[in-house]
């Protein structure tokens, strides 16, 4: 009976120290600053709403438009970032994508119970965002991509 609690113990310390390990990572990824920001020229080029959605998270009451908004610029700079092929910022690019949905599931259950967590994991959602059309536009502005 004390090895399964042991055990048990040590298996949910380890999936605890796992979930802190990758979002301390997803963040430390989003924090990285970059010589240039392409994030601007790439969502004017590809008439993305994210930056917008960024100013308005403060104030914004309808919060589900926001996160419609994040949702198709993700989508759009997905397909953009599938065409760049980048096998360095590979396992980032996975990380970052399955953090974003993690942050969605968290916006659908807090949505409705807070409006400052929900709030936060839209913030999350728009660093993704942002993150990659950076990097859609460093890759566009590479000399290899041309």
């Amino acid at each position: 009976m004390i090895e399964l609690s042991v055990t048990i113990a040590i298996t949910v310390s380890s999936i605890l120290l796992f979930c802190y390990w990758f979002r301390y990572m997803c963040l430390l990824i989003l924090s990285a600053a970059t010589p240039r920001d392409y994030a601007t020229s790439v969502a004017q080029a590809h008439q993305l709403g994210f930056q917008k959605a960024q100013a308005q998270l403060g104030a914004a009451l309808e919060l589900d438009g926001l996160k419609d908004i994040l949702d198709h610029d993700y989508a759009v700079l997905a397909r953009l970032m599938n065409r760049a092929d980048d096998a360095q910022g590979g396992i980032e690019r996975r990380m970052l994508a399955i953090h974003y949905r993690l942050a969605a599931v968290a916006y659908r259950a807090s949505s409705r119970i807070s409006a400052s967590a929900a709030r936060k994991a839209l913030q999350e959602m728009s660093m993704v965002v942002s993150y990659y059309a950076n990097f859609v536009g460093e890759a566009a502005a590479s000399p290899s991509a041309a």
